[in-house]
């Protein structure tokens, strides 16, 4: 039997359309007001769930300057971790609103706890599952006690060996997990698309036995139609409303037309993975008579020889099959054909 798991009543898996969910992430800019509209917008987008990050700085790290908590390089070069994260994080108080605000909407929503509070909050509000980020993926006292809510879990798996992966699913499994996805994920943002390696997706399904999919980074969605192609089951995403309005993940999230494309596109790529058939598809029924055919291509008289000056193959295919040919020359018309006749074998005597 093919592996799923259910997420609000959501079955997700290889033989169902692939689970993408929308990353709200810090793009709200410190707003509430912006992260309500971040959820309207989001649930139009055609999204499966609504993701949020549920920390605070002091969940995350402490307030220090020394070289060991500043970002060197990249998107937030020379930033503090706790001033990030301040900026970043969505604040305790906001979470009952926003769940209030995805339920409005219709739309799912979880999040990923970043200690056990975060965890205890989301359970609390009812979240139908839980996210491990990747930089978490060490920490099994975490996943420990995430697991044992008893609720779906995804793990993405960036910065993360195979062993390291084993352990964080081991740890999981061992603690009352039993709806399990790992998604495939490059840690870094934005994320090139020649580092993907995507590859990773199926072997990943394979090695663990587990639903599989991507959290993707890169600009644009190429990768993560390209990793429904390869068997991935779940996408994640960020979400903004407007680039130009900033935020700390707004240079590698998609604006709502966008998001709408990513969700079309992956649910397009996986209906058109299909089955191995070499049948004719109802689709290809209409264009069966442009394929090539045996016709008359100029006149022929009764009795008179069939030959390469009188029968041709051309389009469209209304004539018999042109592997016939070299049963047709030599052959004489049992009556007289005009130019632009369909051979059949009732006239070939």
């Amino acid at each position: 039997m093919t592996k799923t798991v259910t997420i609000a009543g959501r079955k997700i898996g290889p033989d169902h359309p692939p689970y993408v969910i929308c990353e709200l992430s810090g793009n709200h800019n410190g707003s509430l007001e912006r992260a309500l509209k971040m959820v309207e917008a989001a649930a139009k987008t055609g999204c499966d769930a609504i993701k949020l990050q549920t920390y605070t700085p002091d969940t995350l790290t402490i307030d220090s300057d020394s070289p060991d908590f500043r970002i060197t390089g990249g998107l937030w070069d020379q930033r503090t971790l706790y001033d990030l994260y301040r900026e970043a994080h969505t604040p305790y108080e906001w979470h009952a609103a926003i769940f209030s605000k995805a339920a409005e909407c219709g739309v799912t929503i979880f999040s990923t706890p970043f200690d056990e509070t975060a965890a205890d909050l989301l359970d609390e509000l009812g979240a139908p599952a839980f996210k491990i980020a990747s930089f978490e993926a060490v920490d099994l006292e975490l996943i420990a006690y995430v697991a044992r809510k008893g609720k779906p879990m995804l793990i993405s798996t960036g910065l993360a060996n195979l062993g390291e992966i084993e352990a964080a699913v081991k740890t999981a499994r061992d603690n009352g997990c039993t709806e399990l996805i790992l998604l495939h994920c490059i840690s870094s943002y934005p994320a090139p698309s020649e580092d993907s390696n995507l590859a990773t997706v199926p072997h990943l399904g394979a090695a663990f036995d587990v639903v599989v999919g991507l959290s993707d980074h890169t600009h644009g969605s190429a990768t993560s139609v390209a990793a429904i192609a390869l068997g991935g089951c779940v996408i994640e995403k960020h979400f903004t409303l407007a680039r130009a309005d900033g935020g700390p993940d707004s240079a590698f999230s998609l604006e709502p037309t966008e998001f709408t494309n990513l969700c079309l596109d992956c649910k397009n790529a996986w209906l058109s993975l299909g089955r191995v058939h070499y049948d004719i598809k109802g689709a290809e029924l209409g264009s069966l008579t442009f394929r090539r055919s045996l016709y008359v291509i100029q006149d022929i008289a009764a009795g008179e020889t069939f030959s390469r000056a009188n029968v041709r193959s051309i389009r469209p295919g209304f004539g018999l099959p042109p592997a016939a040919i070299d049963k047709v020359l030599g052959k004489v018309a049992r009556k007289s054909l005009k130019r632009g006749t369909a051979l059949s074998w009732d006239v070939i005597g």
